[in-house]
């Protein structure tokens, strides 16, 4: 994996699963993760839900050795994402002799502190995994909010940013480069309270950012924006900036931060990729195909829309 991490991203706006690949994705993962997969309403979101189940069991089996149908997976009580596998495996896939027939720490001598995170947004799932530091990641899909015009969406959002960061969001040009900044933020406070595993039982408005790159571009990675927590700055963080594409903003925290390591670009993964060290888990599923094709994409709503956005009106 390298000291500076994996920072993976799969396009599920551009996946149109076949039957075989819905197929052997469902034989991929838990029963537990599939019957939640089955239950969502709209396939996007299920689309959403399998490719992060997948990203998690790759990252762990290609960078534990841990074989994909031996990873067990836990939820924290707020909800984090965790290994949860108690029995050792060499770098072979095999299991420790001496560990055969007993629970012992995975790997806990080489990979003590194996941290990875998820999140999922518009077109993509991302995952970022570090070595021996916590990580916590978001992605935002720059989009218009619902039916509400921009002030007002910022009306009812006012008490998730500090004085300061709403000076930084009103000040970024056009409403558009506004709601941009907006979603910025949103990320870095996201990433920030998923690594802390805290989630949002913390005061977002306790977290204050002071960004020093304005503009984000794509295939470009910052890392010189601020944290404050209660007015002091949190110089052992650091936030990795970047835009996937022009609509689809990244932000992830590390801790124990190391400023001579370059920041990881993402790999884009394709379908065969996120599958290429499975073994399937769980019985083939005619039904689960079945019901998967008959839903609808995605609910149906505005469509986004750069033109129709006017210079700031100043509130």
């Amino acid at each position: 994996m390298g000291s500076s991490g994996i920072r993976w991203g799969f396009n599920i706006g551009n996946w149109k699963p076949s039957r075989n690949e819905w197929m052997l994705a469902a034989r991929c993962v838990m029963q537990e993760e599939k019957d939640r997969i089955g239950r969502f309403v709209f396939t996007k979101d299920g689309k959403a839900s399998m490719s992060g189940r997948l990203l998690i069991r790759k990252v762990i089996a290609d960078q534990l050795k841990i074989p994909w149908n031996a990873i067990k997976l836990g939820r924290t009580e707020r909800g984090k994402p965790y290994l949860a596998n108690t029995k050792s495996y060499d770098y072979y896939g095999k299991p420790h002799a001496a560990n055969t027939d007993s629970d012992y720490d995975y790997d806990a001598a080489l990979f003590p502190n194996f941290n990875f995170n998820l999140s999922h947004s518009g077109s993509y799932a991302v995952l970022a995994a570090e070595r021996d530091r916590n990580c916590g990641i978001d992605i935002m899909d720059v989009a218009r909010p619902g039916s509400r015009d921009i002030p007002e969406f910022f009306r009812l959002m006012r008490r998730q940013f500090t004085p300061h960061e709403w000076e930084t969001i009103k000040g970024a040009g056009s409403e558009w480069d506004q709601l941009e900044m907006f979603y910025r933020h949103w990320c870095l406070k996201e990433s920030y309270v998923k690594a802390t595993g805290t989630g949002l039982g913390v005061s977002l408005q306790r977290i204050e950012f002071h960004p020093k790159t304005m503009v984000l571009k794509q295939d470009v990675i910052i890392k010189d924006t601020e944290l404050y927590f209660d007015g002091d700055l949190q110089s052992s963080w650091r936030f990795e900036e970047t835009k996937l594409d022009e609509d689809h903003c990244v932000a992830v925290a590390l801790n124990r931060d190391n400023q001579d390591e370059p920041p990881p670009h993402f790999k884009i993964l394709s379908f065969t990729d996120l599958t290429s060290s499975a073994i399937p888990i769980l019985p083939e599923d005619e039904n689960f195909w079945t019901i998967f094709a008959s839903k609808e994409e995605k609910p149906k709503r505005q469509q986004r829309d750069r033109t129709s956005y006017q210079q700031p009106s100043g509130y």
